[in-house]
């Protein structure tokens, strides 16, 4: 197959996948004569995916790459969805993203304005041997945030002038090239609703609402917080019937901190490029932007700038807009922003809960958990996590999260959209 031999970890990645792998390396023209493969991340960073990066030395040169390959095995397959979210992450990274950059430069928008994301070197979407190779951006002077921290004023309005840059450019495409659009619509598939109707995933959720009641102090919160979780499903079933298509955009689908990168100039934290397009797809803009605020900044930062934020990221809308004559009072009225906050905030409650309860754990629990589960479906993860006690500091981070997520909603008032 190859003129060296693969070193390093290369448990759970088929030969298909090796196969393709090699093709791309050698349309990089390195001459390449060693190829290692090594862990990344840590666990629980990745439920979807193997991923790994890879350090390729030849005669013409070195480089690095990130290479994302989807399980083989049939039953964590099914119950991850995994050819749906390869699917859609292939379909962003050699059609979307691409084309949106293009329209972009076709404007005259300014390099800097541009949408920002890893080179894509190559993708295979031919199931079950699906296989993504990135940029490694670590390369570029990028790095991960700590999850475990909220993200501050600076740098959560760097995301949200990116979800803008992001956002407008759908705007766009549906106006100037709506067969486009459409298509790309059409290929994005929406992993939360094919969730939505599959009851043993449902029922594998119905442990967390027990969970969480457990972590929050006082009766009143555990009063708020009952069924929410569960209550998930029937949330994304009812508001995709209801969704408002004029206003509705590619989304990333999962912006929270690990899918941020953040480039350091000069010793500042610099601008974000998004990462892990798996939940792509058409959805209201705002399941992008208080997913991010609600699952990754903390109630003090919140309570400060919240209403800021939603002003600015309309702004940066109207500005990413401006270059192609639009208007963003004209595309997506601010009252209209501020109704659909409200209008999903109930199932962005739920789902921020849920993270609160996965995304908190130490990495060690976890890594526990996934070595107990290995060739488990994510049914049986999700049922597992929310079987298994939280270790003393990763229930603390929990709580802070959930009664601070619980305090925002309280201050903004948006129980009083709540319908169940």
């Amino acid at each position: 197959m190859a003129e060296y031999n693969f070193e390093g970890d290369i448990t759970n990645i088929n030969k298909r996948q090796l196969q393709y792998i090699h093709k791309v390396i050698l349309e990089q023209n390195l001459k390449a004569d060693k190829v290692v493969f090594n862990s990344f991340g840590q666990a629980g960073d990745n439920f979807g995916a193997n991923v790994k990066r890879i350090s390729i030395e030849g005669e013409n040169g070195t480089m690095k790459m990130i290479v994302k390959i989807a399980p083989v095995d049939e039953i964590v397959r099914k119950s991850t969805f995994t050819e749906h979210l390869f699917h859609n992450e292939h379909v962003m990274y050699t059609e979307v993203l691409p084309k949106l950059v293009a329209l972009q430069k076709a404007a005259g928008v300014p390099e800097e304005e541009h949408l920002r994301f890893a080179k894509c070197y190559g993708s295979q979407d031919e199931a079950p041997y699906e296989v993504i190779i990135l940029e490694d951006l670590k390369e570029s002077g990028h790095i991960m945030l700590n999850k475990y921290e909220p993200l501050q004023d600076t740098v959560v309005r760097d995301i949200l002038k990116t979800f803008a840059i992001f956002h407008s450019l759908s705007h766009v495409l549906k106006i100037r090239e709506p067969a486009t659009y459409k298509c790309f619509e059409i290929k994005l598939r929406d992993v939360w609703a094919l969730m939505s109707v599959t009851p043993e995933y449902t029922k594998s959720f119905i442990g967390f609402d027990d969970v969480t009641a457990s972590i929050v102090d006082n009766e009143t919160h555990r009063n708020i917080v009952k069924n929410k979780i569960s209550n998930l499903f029937k949330l994304v079933l009812k508001l995709r019937k209801e969704e408002d298509k004029k206003y509705s955009v590619i989304q990333h689908g999962d912006a929270w901190t690990n899918n941020i990168l953040f480039k350091v100039v000069d010793d500042q934290i610099g601008p974000p490029t998004m990462i892990d397009f798996q939940g792509a797809k058409r959805n209201n803009p705002v399941m992008d932007t208080i997913y991010m605020i609600f699952n990754c900044t903390d109630y003090e930062t919140r309570t400060k700038n919240f209403y800021d934020w939603l002003d600015y990221y309309h702004t940066q809308l109207d500005k990413s807009l401006s270059y192609f004559g639009l208007k963003a009072d004209v595309i997506y009225p601010k009252d209209q922003l501020d109704a659909d906050v409200k209008k999903y905030s109930e199932l962005i409650f739920g789902i921020a809960l849920l993270t609160s309860n996965i995304l908190n754990r130490d990495v060690n629990e976890t890594q526990e958990i996934l070595d107990s589960m290995e060739h488990s479906g994510l049914t049986e993860l999700m049922s597992s996590l929310a079987n298994t006690k939280m270790k003393d500091e990763s229930e603390k981070r929990a709580r802070k999260r959930i009664e601070g997520i619980i305090a925002s909603y309280n201050e903004f008032g948006f129980f009083d959209h709540f319908e169940t």
